[in-house]
């Protein structure tokens, strides 16, 4: 078998967002891929009906729904004026629609600001939720020359920013001062009619369309967000009345949505187990505001196992008929299951891997998946919703792995600390038990994330190269219950245990590692590890801490979720308990350090900001301790996952080849 090279996965195919036709005859979704010489990644839609088909070339094209049964509209920039509007950074989305009957792509309208997300109300008619600018929230209904005078606003004011409320700042989205989600109605008749529905200071959340009315979950603020507390309000779109619907103190909303004609709200009180909680279902009754606990969850109603071989998303839920179908992570692997009326759940699929995003119609039996399995890259799936029978429908990235070595991780479980920790192992590529191999401890983010038997390709280049990898979920993670996942305010304790126990299993288990080749390394979660592994053990010969958190203290000041996650997760206060966010900084213990350590930081990184890296960093050089630190221009806390490609490859050359220079 040939070797896995660094640079392969510019070559694997990312699908995502796959939606039925109304008629659930045939389905759409978006392929990705890597452009190297551009330095970025190509979209494009394809067509299932029986086959697969491409419908679309620019390699432009994401966001779409079905007009109808024969017609897409989507969101892309292929005229000369948008792209000379677009690389202004002006304000606007234009839409497309594709007639699958014949034809190419025709325009069919443009809206004055950033479009998050389009539905289709009626034949004219369509809610859109867009960014406004607080500052001018009329801007989509100005004249040209009134633009005109905002963009030289704009640019008078390019060499400053000014701060006057939090979160100023939200990673993969720039400052965010003063920038809001707003409500939009769009009719397109003989002429466009744009309306934006809700104030100039309202950030609109979950949305949910109930036949003539919106209901949204809103918060209006101008200091900071009211975080815990929740406000739904019903909007006519006929008519434009507004009404409140439900308001409370203690209750976070994550989603609205219609199921058989009736209200689901997913949210949380995180008054037991704080942000990480995992929601719960209630029912919603939009004309008395009555709410009432459908389902107490201990689960995640979403997928988190991870994976560096993904290029966008799609649905988590969706409603066929009374029932909902929805991702769960039940320990390593990211199922589907269905919760009935009476909100009773029951497991629908669930094969080992990862169910990506879904999509359901009431006139199919049948739900289409996009999904990592038997250790393979993305594809379509087909899933009985009787049976639970899965089938391939595309073969998209066959190709490239074929004749490559993949390894198939091992399962391995280790009682530590009262608790039973699972993970994997990958054996190197040409494993021979007679000799002796290094190895690398990967750890994952979150921690609220799972590592789970899929395709990581990582993973696998460094166990074609020779390196056994393994991997496991240690107390904080997701796919378990609540209290599994609840690790405020003891960040590196059980969790650290249970990492370093299963690393003397994986040890006892596979005597050909060398133990002192042992390398490690770990993303945001797995970058704070990672710096508090350093400064309370030397068992490692060479570690990368990649994005991530070394001083809560100062996190909690520049971190996009710093002033809340910080609060939360260290079940403390940098005014009134600053000395127990201190003991849980892995900056504390640098003193400590002995193990050359690389640092990989990106300086557009609002979740895990640039100085938390370079606190560490500094700390170790200023006392000898061999250090390196690359940062990305231009990247955020997704360099790994969506990152643009060169930047990718650079990456993790410079994780592997600090992991060679230490195991050589």
């Amino acid at each position: 078998m040939e070797q896995l090279q660094l640079n392969d996965f510019l070559n694997y195919k990312f699908l995502s967002a796959v939606q039925y036709a109304p008629n659930g005859r045939k389905a759409a979704f978006v392929v990705s891929n890597c452009n190297e010489e551009e330095n970025n990644y190509e979209s494009r839609l394809y067509l299932y009906d029986g086959e697969i088909r491409q419908l679309t070339d620019l390699g432009k094209e994401r966001g779409f729904i079905w007009l109808d049964d024969e017609r897409i509209l989507f969101s892309a920039v292929r005229s000369a004026k948008e792209k000379k509007r677009a690389e202004a950074k002006e304000a606007f989305t234009s839409y497309y629609v594709l007639d699958l009957r014949g034809g190419e792509a025709q325009p069919f309208f443009t809206l004055p600001f950033g479009a998050q997300k389009i539905e289709k109300l009626d034949d004219t008619h369509f809610m859109v939720l867009g960014g406004i600018d607080v500052n001018h929230p009329d801007y989509y209904q100005m004249t040209e020359e009134e633009r005109g005078k905002v963009h030289k606003a704009y640019a008078d004011e390019k060499d400053y920013e000014v701060f006057d409320e939090i979160p100023f700042w939200f990673n993969g989205g720039g400052v965010r001062n003063k920038r809001r989600t707003a409500l939009f109605v769009v009719e397109n008749g003989k002429t466009l009619n744009v309306k934006r529905m809700t104030g100039a200071t309202d950030m609109v959340h979950s949305t949910c369309v109930l036949g003539d009315e919106i209901l949204f979950d809103v918060d209006t603020f101008e200091a900071k967000p009211h975080r815990g507390s929740c406000c739904v309000k019903a909007l006519n779109w006929k008519t434009g009345e507004m009404r409140d619907v439900f308001q409370s103190e203690k209750q976070d909303i994550s989603q609205l949505i219609n199921v058989g004609g009736k209200v689901w709200m997913f949210g949380t009180t995180a008054q037991r187990h704080g942000m990480n909680e995992n929601d719960w279902i209630y029912t919603l009754d939009p004309v008395t505001g009555e709410v009432a606990v459908l389902r107490e969850e201990e689960y995640s109603l979403y997928g988190s196992v991870g994976s560096d071989c993904r290029y966008g998303g799609g649905q988590s839920r969706m409603a066929r008929g009374s029932d909902l179908y929805t991702i769960t992570t039940r320990e390593g692997s990211a199922h589907l299951y269905r919760i009935n009326a009476d909100g009773d759940a029951v497991p629908v699929l669930t094969k080992e891997g990862s169910v990506d995003c879904i999509a359901l119609n009431d006139n199919a039996d049948k739900a289409l998946i996009i999904g990592l399995y038997d250790m393979k890259l993305q594809e379509l799936y087909s899933c009985d919703l009787f049976t639970g029978e899965l089938t391939q429908l595309s073969h998209f990235n066959d190709a490239v792995l074929a004749d490559k070595y993949v390894a198939q991780p091992k399962y391995l479980t280790v009682e530590s600390e009262g608790l039973t920790i699972g993970g994997w192992v990958l054996e190197p590529k040409d494993y021979d038990p007679a000799k002796t191999y290094p190895a690398v401890l990967d750890i994952h983010g979150g921690p609220k994330t799972v590592y789970g038997p899929v395709f990581y390709h990582e993973m696998q280049l460094w166990a074609n190269m020779g390196y056994f990898v393994f991997f496991c979920n240690p107390k904080g993670s997701d796919g378990r219950d609540n209290n599994f996942m609840d690790i405020r305010g003891h960040y590196g304790e059980t969790d650290y245990q249970n990492l370093m126990d299963f690393t003397d299993a994986v040890l006892a288990a596979y005597p050909q590692i060398d133990a002192k080749r042992v390398c490690e390394t770990g993303g945001s979660y797995g970058g704070f590890m990672t710096n508090w592994i350093i400064g309370h053990t030397d068992r490692f010969c060479c570690t990368a801490s990649q994005r991530s958190i070394s001083n809560w203290l100062s996190f909690y000041g520049v971190a996009d979720i710093g002033y809340t996650f910080a609060r939360d997760q260290n079940d403390a206060d940098p005014f009134e308990s600053p000395e127990k966010m201190w003991r849980q900084s892995p900056l504390k213990y640098a003193g400590n350090v002995k193990t050359p350590t690389l640092f990989i930081h990106s300086d557009e990184d609002y979740r895990c900001p640039l100085d938390q890296g370079l606190q560490m960093y500094t700390a170790l050089v200023d006392r000898g301790v061999p250090a390196r630190l690359c940062m990305f221009h231009g990247e955020n806390h997704e360099l790994s996952r969506s990152g643009k490609p060169r930047h990718r490859v650079r990456r993790l050359t410079e994780i592997t080849n600090w992991f060679e220079k230490y195991t050589k």
